[in-house]
């Protein structure tokens, strides 16, 4: 009996001994990295209450103390280096990085921006920071079609053009996230979806409404390349509404296209405060609760704003239900654990990136490398560029020569390594050469008298530099750009009066040459310039390493390709109302009207011939692929890179086509004599047209494919564009 008794004790304490082990020696499911993500995710959410699930629903999501969660903060940013948290390598702003025309390079730029986003996040860990800006989930890139030149937004694009904005913004969110099959390295974000791109003053309360054809074939074909191609982690909705929907509050755009078309797997995060205008601007919903339960309905995972605290009261008046809750949670943490945040330290391979590559001496060379390829010069009149190093006398003018803020952009970093214009111009020139440097006039507002006495030096010196345009003060997004008077728009794309009088002035003083450096992250059309300067180059806004890349330029070193990734029109009044998003009339793609200078337009210092465009066939049926070749050649004297692109025009459509639409393009360096032999294969999904109701369809009958240089117009000649080449061929 008693040796009974001792063995249903021992039989009891063993199994307590058994319990205690699984309790605390097996490891909690949504902890253990050797179980699938999916596991581990549902695992998580079970062990949440309503109001933990909730408030994991805010980009500033609080820790969960009992859970050993910790806090995160979702809202980061990195549209041109990673931005508004530190010291960080500063590279040209987007528009600039789209003029080089090298996806190639973009690649490169976002493998350095996550670098060094990933070094500054192991460290900001290691001491504790953990807040805004602190994070890894990017908010970048903007892929956004710059529709119309006076969106302040427009410099944080990759231009007008919907297949250079695709190529472009595949690169980068492939360097962004990079490739490794277990973990994200940081999570990359394609915005604002969709059918965002100006006023700003409205962009609160407005409904876009584009033709069918238009929402098909211009707005949405990046949004589902980043999607499908580079399988981006989140994608922003937008401020305003779409076809009468708030875009946050959508299911034709975030259930009906984005995840059900496309398949999207990923997060939704609202614009900031964007769920807000649903009741406020829009006025679709009556307050905070019917908002945030239609922006959660309609598949929001992530509120960037404060409306997301109210679906407790949304649940309790029976707009949402918590299973809907749990949905959104379970696709939103799918990225936190994608990351790595709930691993064990040094698991994942990121967490091995140290603080060395930050703002290193590859990251700026590579900036450097961006900012010169990205350079177009616009005009060279008798060959006024490249100066020679040992001029007598320089004389550099303006109010952007050593202004810092035309380094940046909007959405930057900080770098203690800026070089402005007049410092790299000052790095290169012969050390006996003597540049004097003047301001002249003041960037926003006007001298008393335009013919300032410094005008006088022009007459001494044997070139006049002068480093003019506008800068974030003039163009941006709402209410940062302090001199704009429309909420960082540009009404009027000229070169602001002042600078203009000013070279007007400099002009008449003197018959030496004038070269203008124009800053900007949009069109300046004043066609004025032409005559006043012998030799013009748009710099954009070129990154920390701006001013030296602009001296390369300059002096020779680097010999200029970039391109207009926008058409720079005459004058505002080209343009159609500002308000519509047809694209009638807008960009290359459908402006009739001869613009001042073309999208895809630059100069070099050296000449390009393209000869022998062969396709491989010249019939073919809806199915057929045909590859087309060129040969391209440096005819000129010195080496230099050209930017071969391939467009396509459908000859007899059904109905409204682009007059072009470039459909390849790739950057190559030659040396003089050196030949070429391009290859573009051509396939029917690049020859389909969007017809009135939206639908994707292959015609038959004639097209016309041209290469060259630029886009493939008389104006283009004119300003001194290689001849294209062009060939016919049927689908039949």
């Amino acid at each position: 009996m008693k040796n009974q008794s001792i063995i249903r004790l021992t039989s009891a304490s063993f199994l307590l001994m058994l319990i205690s082990y699984n309790v605390v020696c097996q490891p909690v499911i949504w902890k253990d990295p050797l179980q699938p993500i999916n596991v581990r995710v549902n695992d998580f959410v079970t062990k949440l209450t309503l109001e933990e699930k909730i408030s994991q629903l805010m980009y500033n999501s609080p820790a969960i103390d009992r859970l050993g969660v910790p806090t995160y903060n979702w809202w980061n940013e990195a549209l041109h280096g990673v931005a508004r948290s530190g010291l960080a390598t500063v590279f040209p702003q987007t528009i600039g990085m789209a003029a080089t025309f090298d996806d190639s390079l973009i690649f490169d730029v976002a493998t350095a921006i996550s670098d060094e986003a990933r070094a500054k996040f192991n460290e900001a860990i290691r001491i504790g920071n953990r807040g805004l800006y602190a994070g890894i989930t990017f908010w970048a890139p903007n892929i956004n079609i710059f529709r119309d030149p006076r969106w302040g937004r427009g410099q944080e694009t990759y231009g007008e053009d919907p297949f250079l904005t695709t190529r472009m913004g595949v690169a980068f969110v492939k360097g962004m996230q990079g490739n490794n099959p277990k973990y994200l390295k940081t999570a990359a974000c394609a915005k604002h979806y969709a059918v965002h791109s100006g006023p700003e003053a409205l962009r609160h309360e407005f409904n876009a409404t584009p033709p069918l054809k238009d929402f098909t074939e211009t707005y949405l074909p990046a949004f589902e390349a980043l999607v499908k191609e580079a399988k981006v982690e989140a994608v922003m909705c937008a401020y305003n509404r779409t076809f009468g929907e708030p875009c946050c509050g959508s299911p034709l755009l975030l259930k009906e296209i984005l995840r059900k078309k496309w398949g999207f797997t990923g997060h939704i995060v609202s614009d900031c405060w964007a769920i807000s205008d649903f009741y406020r601007g829009h006025k679709v919903d009556a307050d905070a609760a019917e908002a945030a339960a239609r922006a959660l309905n309609s598949g929001v995972n992530l509120n960037c704003g404060n409306e997301f605290p109210h679906l407790a009261e949304a649940i309790k008046r029976g707009l949402v239900k918590e299973a809907t809750i749990d949905s959104a949670l379970r696709i939103l943490f799918t990225t936190r654990f994608k990351l790595g945040l709930f691993d064990p330290a040094g698991s994942n391979p990121y967490d091995k990136i140290s603080l060395s590559v930050v703002n290193n001496q590859n990251h700026r060379d590579l900036a450097r490398k961006v900012a010169n390829k990205s350079i177009v010069l616009l005009k060279n009149k008798n060959n006024t560029l490249p100066l020679k190093k040992d001029l007598k006398n320089i004389l550099v003018l303006g109010p952007n020569a050593a202004n810092q803020d035309v380094l940046f952009g909007n959405y930057c970093g900080i770098s203690g390594n800026l070089t402005t214009i007049v410092e790299g111009i000052m790095r290169q020139v012969n050390p006996s050469t003597s540049v004097e440097y003047r301001m002249g006039i003041l960037p926003h507002k006007a001298n008393v008298n335009p013919e300032d006495w410094t005008t006088g030096l022009s007459t001494s010196s044997d070139v006049t530099i002068a480093v003019m345009g506008i800068s974030i003060m003039d163009e941006g997004e709402e209410g940062e750009s302090l001199n704009s008077p429309y909420k960082g728009d540009r009404l009027d794309l000229s070169l602001p009066a002042h600078q203009l009088d000013y070279l007007k002035v400099l002009r008449k003083a003197s018959d030496k040459p004038i070269i203008l450096v124009l800053t900007g992250g949009s069109p300046i059309c004043s066609p004025e310039i032409m005559d006043l300067a012998d030799a013009i180059l748009f710099v954009w806004y070129p990154g920390e390493e701006g001013g030296n890349a602009v001296a390369d330029v300059i002096f020779g070193n680097e010999n200029p390709a970039g391109r207009l990734p926008i058409t720079f029109p005459t004058s505002a009044a080209q343009l159609p109302p500002f308000e519509s998003y047809s694209m009638e009339g807008r960009t290359y793609r459908y402006m009739t009207q001869e613009p001042l200078f073309p999208f895809g337009f630059g100069l070099s210092y050296t000449t390009f011939e393209y000869s022998g465009l062969k396709v491989s066939k010249s019939k073919l049926s809806p199915t057929d692929s045909l590859v087309a070749e060129v040969t391209v050649r440096n005819s000129g004297k010195v080496s230099g890179d050209e930017v071969v692109q391939l467009y396509i025009t459908d000859i007899a459509a059904s109905c409204r086509t682009p007059l072009f639409s470039l459909k390849g393009f790739k950057r190559i360096n030659l040396k003089p004599g050196e030949s070429r032999v391009m290859k573009f294969k051509i396939t029917p999904k690049m020859l389909t047209l969007v017809d009135n109701e939206g639908v994707a369809k292959l015609e038959l009958g004639d097209f016309k494919l041209t290469i060259g240089g630029s886009l493939p117009t008389e104006r283009s000649i004119a300003l001194g564009a290689t001849k294209p080449v062009e060939a016919v061929f049927t689908v039949k």
